[in-house]
């Protein structure tokens, strides 16, 4: 019987070993009805592992399980899948969407809990052969998106749709469930625009104002600071700040995430404008087709030695222009590269010519996730390049380097404070955080002429934000790389870039200087939008 009195949740004493690390230590959290709890850390800090726990992912249990207690309303629960915690009012949405691709939004969110109805067949042969009953289901999901005060499509397959709707789907899906209490939010404004977080945080409000008590996990914390009453700080595995939203303010919540004071990035000071060096890559009349992306006449040139930003509005083109120079996506139009033609849908011919790209879909394309990070870092460049390879026999075979391709791995993964137990670690193992600078890393030890970097810091702490952004600044200017970052982050390109060029419609809508003002870059970004 449920205790009126008791929180709804408690989590007492928790502790995790995992692969050698102890990654929580004594971790306490207590949530009412209605609460919005801000969990902030940096990438490694525990907040996934501990999100896991509650949530009775298998990983958790396959690993050895957890040491401490778990209360839902006063009664101690022991999850043993994820189908327990959502039977006892427990709902998550991941960083790493969920959905199945072939399905419309309706069907996503009622996966599983389709209502059905009796026909002339069911009645002789049973139940087993109701049909759906595809009002209801319909009825059902509109009332969940309803809640977010957003509008999606409900009837639109989910390959077809944009990434941000993709996000709202997920969360519809908790939301249509009738016996909701408590909602995990795992970075759920990373991969919207401003003006669809705004809205998810208005539905956060909501929720909350229904009872329902949500643990918001983000490296946002403007928005921590809207939403949420309450803030918990995880650093090391350890809760290191646990304080009413009203009593702290960013400075704060930020000093003991990373354990020192950070710097926003602020405008660039120094641009490197030169507006007589050379263009070392005209795209001309670039269309991609790329689900989610409108890339439809997208001319630029890029200067030999800058760092060349690309923003712009979720959906409008922005991430379609690297995945289709790169071959990812079918693409047509005409790419010049140190004055040579560049043959587009040929990813091969792109690697050849000294081209990388970090991709925006690091688990999709970015990695090899049951892999060593040694194996993540050093694979592209062996493939390519032949690098950490040594000739035996005269040269009839070539053999690993093995202290060549550990020395490569340790030297990036102390460039970009990448925590892991060592070299040998599997990728999988890893904070997104710390997947992201593998998919850095494994470009860096390329050594482009010319590098792609979409969205570098997606999901990434406020900490390792400035250290992956000077590391890909360290590039540019000692290695002398092009560098062009595709980032939702208009501030960060502004940090970061020399030029930004701002994509909307499909089209460059304008290329102003990074020190020019936010408003100039916004009107550029409404401009053209279709």
């Amino acid at each position: 019987m449920e205790n009126n009195f008791a929180p709804l949740l408690e989590m007492k004493n928790i502790k995790k070993n995992f692969f050698g690390n102890q990654v929580l230590n004594d971790i306490n959290i207590t949530l009412k009805p209605g609460d919005v709890l801000g969990l902030c850390g940096e990438n490694g800090a525990g907040k996934t592992t501990l999100m896991k726990i509650l949530f009775g992912m298998e990983e958790i249990a396959q690993t050895g399980g957890f040491e401490g207690e778990v209360f839902i309303d006063g009664e101690k629960v022991e999850f043993k899948t994820p189908f327990d915690a959502l039977n006892a009012g427990i709902g998550m949405v991941h960083q790493e969407f969920s959905l199945i691709p072939g399905f419309t939004t309706t069907e996503n969110i009622l996966l599983n809990r389709e209502p059905s109805k009796r026909n002339i067949i069911s009645e002789i042969f049973g139940e087993r052969l109701n049909t759906l009953n595809y009002n209801e289901m319909t009825g059902r999901a509109e009332n969940a998106i309803e809640k977010m005060g957003v509008k999606i499509d409900p009837n639109m397959v989910i390959s077809e749709m944009p990434v941000g709707h993709k996000q709202f789907t997920e969360i519809a899906r908790e939301l249509s469930k009738d016996n909701l209490k408590l909602l995990i939010l795992d970075e759920p404004t990373a991969v919207l625009t401003e003006s669809e977080a705004k809205a998810l945080l208005e539905s956060i409000k909501n929720m909350s104002n229904n009872g329902v008590a949500v643990i918001f996990v983000t490296h946002r914390l403007e928005e921590i600071m809207a939403v949420c009453n309450k803030v918990v700080v995880m650093r090391d595995g350890y809760v290191v700040l646990d304080k009413n939203a009203n009593e702290t303010n960013i400075k704060e919540i930020t000093r003991f995430m990373v354990g020192r004071d950070v710097k926003v990035a602020e405008s660039h000071s120094e641009l490197n404008l030169d507006e007589n060096a050379d263009i070392i890559m005209s795209i001309k009349r670039l269309w991609v087709d790329m689900p989610g992306e409108t890339v439809r006449d997208v001319s630029l040139d890029v200067r030999k030695g800058e760092i060349l930003g690309i923003g712009g509005l979720a959906g409008q083109g922005k991430l379609g222009i690297p995945n289709g120079v790169m071959g990812l996506y079918e693409a047509g139009g005409n790419v010049i590269f140190n004055g040579q033609p560049i043959e587009l849908n040929n990813p091969r011919k792109c690697l050849d010519s000294k081209l990388a790209f970090v991709s925006e879909d690091r688990r999709g394309v970015g990695l090899l996730l049951n892999e060593s990070l040694e194996w993540n870092i050093s694979f592209p460049a062996m493939q390519i390049q032949d690098k950490f390879l040594k000739p035996l026999l005269g040269g009839l075979i070539k053999w690993r380097d093995e202290k060549a391709i550990k020395e490569v791995t340790d030297k990036y993964i102390d460039l970009l404070n990448i925590k892991c137990t060592s070299s040998k670690q599997k990728a999988k193992e890893l904070s997104g955080g710390n997947q992201q600078k593998i998919c850095l890393a494994k470009a860096f030890a390329l050594e482009p002429d010319f590098l792609f970097v979409s969205e570098p810091t997606r999901g990434i702490d406020v900490g390792a934000k400035a250290l992956v952004l000077e590391a890909i600044r360290q590039l540019n200017k000692e290695k002398g790389v092009t560098v062009v970052i595709c980032s939702s982050e208009l501030e960060e390109l502004r940090g970061v870039c020399d030029r930004i060029a701002i994509i909307s419609g499909g089209e460059v809508a304008g290329i102003l200087p990074a020190n020019e003002s936010s408003e100039e870059f916004g009107q550029l970004m409404v401009s053209k939008v279709k």
